[in-house]
């Protein structure tokens, strides 16, 4: 068997959603198969997968966490557990298409949609984001008011949150492999604080492993299953693996390098979700040990869920209360860098624009942290209504995965784009049956929601006018799926000249 010495290593670039990543010409003995596995480079490969699972670790997971297991128990590990695996296919779509393309989502979905198609999936987009960054912010300076004691109130801590995203930023110019370690200390710490907590509260083994094995679902806790299903995809990650995967120099001209990068990629994000569904399994069973048939169940969020934890299995040497902190600090601000990530690529590949790196930052940051601030400002002194307003914040998210993952399903299935990389007829029903199957939980979290938040003539108007026009342009998007697979062109013919 050859030595790693006769293959071409790997060059780490730069995350920089401005520059195209540097193509050389390999020389390949293997011909269209790829080199024999290597551990080593399995090491280089790994990075870009980690960085793409903070959205599974993110505050607003967390508080799905929380409240599917205080409301639900353990009922719902199994839904947790298939979710992550869904999870992790429609992320391994996003990585395919990186790699084989050379350019990832935001990129194509200017190149290869109508230009107008183009414009409103980067305004629907950047919705998304903007909601998303939200929760993510403010989860951070939650737990910087519970570390001060509550001397940072949440705008201080919105304005700390915005500044140090900027300094880990800087990491990048010390290289990729750098920022990649900054996030593995980020999810060792988040991984170190809730396994804390399960050792501290020792949630059931039995119920645990009952609840991964035997599906269980009723009529009360259907609302928090659609929780957890809702945030298996995050539509700006969707955006954001596609681009975190051209961190290594591959020549998508040489088959056996492409497949090559696809088996270590596929391998490095089945273990860094297989490590992000351990640390949500922990926060489910710790709040379903303490909470579930309580009758403060319903009302436990991301504020007020340490004191609670605190209130009931006491201090400990080092009280439970920080420990939380701690960990959501952790998930807050790795989740706040990637989203920056996430803007640029987004904002640059949509919109083709060509700034200084900084300006790029600071204008994506902008978009997220100054709403932030206004929430942050308005919510500081009630908990339940930031409680609401993150439930509002999910659903836009839900609202707006449509919108990453069926043109990411068109993209993959294309022939010319993607060559003998497309996918094959049996993963392409599999990937549209979990399509439909998320785009139709997430519409009936819509209508329950809408059913009982939406009222008046006016607000009413206004909600079935939007939905309407949210219907076509879903409609749209799958048509022109369907007219890929049957002509293999998305744009009109006048535009592709």
């Amino acid at each position: 068997m050859p030595s790693d010495q006769h293959q071409p290593l790997l060059t780490e670039t730069a995350y920089d959603p401005t520059e195209k990543v540097h193509i050389t010409v390999l020389d390949n003995e293997y011909g269209d198969s790829p080199p024999p596995f290597s551990w080593r480079k399995l090491w280089l490969f790994t990075g870009p997968g980690f960085l793409m699972s903070i959205a599974f670790l993110d505050p607003g997971n967390l508080e799905g966490d929380l409240q599917a297991g205080a409301i639900a128990g353990y009922s719902l590990l199994w839904l947790l557990l298939w979710a992550t695996a869904i999870g992790l296919l429609v992320q391994l779509l996003s990585a395919r298409l990186g790699v084989v393309t050379g350019r990832h989502l935001a990129e194509l979905c200017r190149e290869e949609y109508p230009n107008w198609a183009g414009k409103l999936l980067w305004i629907m987009t950047e919705l998304a984001l903007i909601g998303a960054d939200i929760q993510e912010v403010i989860g951070s300076a939650i737990a910087l008011k519970i570390l001060t004691l509550g001397f940072l109130p949440l705008w201080a801590g919105v304005v700390i949150t915005a500044l140090d995203c900027f300094i880990f930023l800087f990491l990048e110019n010390y290289g990729v492999r750098k920022l990649e370690a900054l996030f593995a200390v980020l999810i060792a710490v988040m991984a170190i604080s809730f396994a804390w907590m399960f050792g501290e509260t020792k949630p059931s083994a039995k119920e645990l492993l009952v609840g991964l094995v035997v599906p269980k679902l009723n009529s009360k806790t259907i609302q928090q299953a659609v929780g957890v299903v809702g945030c298996i995809i995050m539509p700006h990650n969707v955006f954001l693996h596609s681009a975190l995967v051209q961190s290594r120099e591959i020549d998508p001209r040489k088959t056996g390098r492409v497949k090559e990068a696809l088996r270590y990629y596929s391998i490095e994000s089945a273990i860094a979700l297989v490590v992000s569904f351990i640390i949500n399994l922990f926060v489910t069973t710790v709040f379903a040990k303490a909470f579930f048939g309580t009758a403060i169940a319903d009302t436990i969020g991301l504020g007020n869920a340490g004191q609670y934890l605190e209130d009931k299995f006491g201090g400990g040497v080092v009280p439970i209360l920080y420990i939380w902190a701690v960990g959501l600090l952790a998930a807050g601000q790795s989740s706040t860098i990637t989203g920056t990530y996430a803007g640029q690529f987004i904002m640059g590949g949509f919109l083709d624009l060509r700034l200084k790196k900084w300006l790029r930052a600071l204008i994506t940051r902008s978009c997220a942290i100054i709403p932030t601030l206004i929430v942050a400002l308005i919510f500081d002194s009630s908990e339940e209504s930031l409680d609401t307003l993150n439930e509002w914040l999910n659903v836009l998210q839900s609202v707006q995965i449509p919108f990453a993952l069926i043109p990411l399903l068109c993209l993959v299935a294309k022939d010319d784009l993607m060559g003998i990389f497309k996918i094959g007829p049996v993963l392409k029903i599999v990937s549209w049956f979990v399509a439909a199957l998320v785009i139709a939980i997430n519409g009936y979290l819509l209508q329950q929601f809408f059913a009982e938040e939406v009222s008046g003539v006016a607000f009413t108007s206004i909600v079935i006018i939007f939905t309407v026009a949210y219907i076509a342009f879903v409609v749209y998007l799958i048509w022109q799926s369907i007219t890929v697979s049957s002509f293999g062109f998305l744009k009109p013919r006048s535009d592709t000249i």
